[in-house]
């Protein structure tokens, strides 16, 4: 993204997300002109849990991830989102406080959508509203999926898990699944409940077996298929 886009660039920024694709030129540009574009550094809380919920936001460019953190200061990453995904869905609903925080997993640019223009256009078009409950329901078979694997898998399968469903969403097809998202061991281990030299150690061992080979923050996933065995996919 730009520095500073226009009302046409911004428009087809909304076009490419599963919540705006089905709006008319002149409706994406409608809100496009009523939006905000903001810029946060890697570390950047875009919102903490418990700040009103005034904007749903679209992500232009970069990475942020969606956390819970305890009173020790402990963090549960429930997701990572992308350019074209949206956060937020749940507090312009309701109108209620935000459920979690959001932090820049790196340079990140967005779209910050006000409320009102949002459920505007929820009453206007059906398929922005059909689009927004879609999303609601992925989130709930998600959190349903996250506890079932704290529940019922051993901390491999977790880690397992996680690195498929990262590849998922975020991988860069090449003769390899390359997952090259910014995430640190510190965050794979807030999304599978467990401590960093805990993964570290699931993440060597999956190195040994040649499963995967990580490089940094660079994770390439050589095996797959053994990967979703292990996560009893």
């Amino acid at each position: 993204m730009s520095p500073r886009l226009t009302d046409h660039e911004a428009a087809e920024v909304l076009g490419a997300t599963r919540v705006f694709s089905a709006l008319d030129r002149p409706s994406r540009l409608s809100l496009a002109a009523a939006s905000r574009q903001r810029t946060y550094g890697r570390g950047q809380y875009l919102w903490y849990e418990g700040d009103p919920g005034e904007h749903l936001v679209v992500v232009g460019e970069g990475l942020v991830k969606v956390v819970l953190t305890s009173e020790r200061g402990d963090e549960a990453v429930l997701v990572t989102l992308g350019p074209h995904e949206t956060v937020g869905e749940l507090a312009i609903l309701d109108g209620s406080p935000r459920s979690a925080s959001v932090v820049a997993v790196e340079p990140t640019t967005v779209l910050l959508l006000p409320r009102a223009a949002v459920l505007e256009a929820m009453a206007a078009h059906p398929a922005v509203l059909d689009a927004v409950l879609r999303l609601l329901g992925q989130l709930v078979r998600r959190q349903t999926e996250q506890t079932g694997g704290l529940v019922f898998l051993d901390l491999a399968g977790r880690v397992a898990k996680v690195l498929l469903q990262l590849a998922q969403r975020h991988a860069r097809d090449d003769e390899h699944t390359v997952l090259d998202v910014g995430l640190s061991q510190s965050d794979i281990a807030a999304m599978v409940g467990a401590t960093r030299p805990a993964v570290n150690r699931v993440l060597q061992l999956f190195a040994s077996r040649g499963l995967i080979s990580v490089d940094g923050r660079v994770i390439v996933l050589r095996d797959p298929p053994a990967l979703r065995r292990r996560a009893g996919l």
